[in-house]
């Protein structure tokens, strides 16, 4: 697949075929991955890949917690902040209710709208879930490297015909996750994310979320 083609066609899928994805794909997808940029080439991240019974375990595990209101919020790891501008919360709410829209969920409807979030913690069914961190030392700048690394994760995986969503919502949950995977202590989770084959018959997979006008995010300096 065409690099730009990768760009323009990747989006976040929220409903997946049970199919496995075999480990050599994945294996393959990481390799490309892996030449991610980072400042200096320090290379800040590492990667976890769960499928079978320990993906089952974290998936059991959050649901619990997340049921039981025992999730920390994003701004105790410094992940979201506590207020949003508006610009940015406008973009949020607007995904979000795009998303519900097509799945039935009406404004008011906190039932559905729980049921719906709790999707997250079962990887919308996908059968490989991927955790990247960082080490816990290490600030911004490397936070941003990481970001590229999961950027290239999500293309590579375009490349072998398959989708990914990248999820923050495990943030609030890291307990059952970094036990499950044995993630050492001086580590910190950066996000999650589901991998496998897109179920196309499923009518939140038809969601293609808005995108600013380029006029209004970039700034030309010094051009004739």
């Amino acid at each position: 697949m065409d690099v730009l083609d990768a760009i323009q066609s990747r989006k976040s899928i929220r409903a997946f075929k049970p199919d496995p994805v075999p480990k050599e794909t994945i294996a393959k997808i990481l390799e490309v991955a892996q030449r991610a940029p980072s400042g200096t080439n320090t290379q800040p991240w590492h990667v976890y890949v769960c499928s079978g019974a320990v993906r089952q375990a974290i998936c059991d595990d959050v649901i619990e917690m997340a049921k039981a209101g025992k999730g920390k919020k994003y701004e105790d790891f410094d992940y979201y902040p506590e207020k949003w501008k508006d610009i940015h919360n406008n973009r949020r709410r607007a995904v979000g209710w795009s998303l519900y829209n097509l799945v039935g969920v009406e404004k008011g409807d906190r039932e559905g709208s729980a049921r719906q979030a709790m999707r997250n913690f079962l990887f919308f069914d996908a059968p490989v879930g991927i955790f990247v961190t960082t080490d816990s030392y290490l600030t911004r700048g490397s936070w941003a490297d990481a970001g590229m690394y999961i950027q290239t994760i999500m293309l590579a995986a375009k490349g072998f015909g398959l989708d990914t969503c990248p999820q923050a919502a495990w943030i609030p949950f890291q307990e059952p996750i970094l036990k499950h995977l044995d993630v050492p202590g001086d580590q910190s989770l950066v996000t999650g994310m589901s991998l496998g084959w897109a179920d196309n018959d499923k009518i939140e997979n038809t969601l293609v979320s808005e995108r600013e006008a380029v006029e209004n995010v970039a700034h030309y300096r010094g051009f004739e």
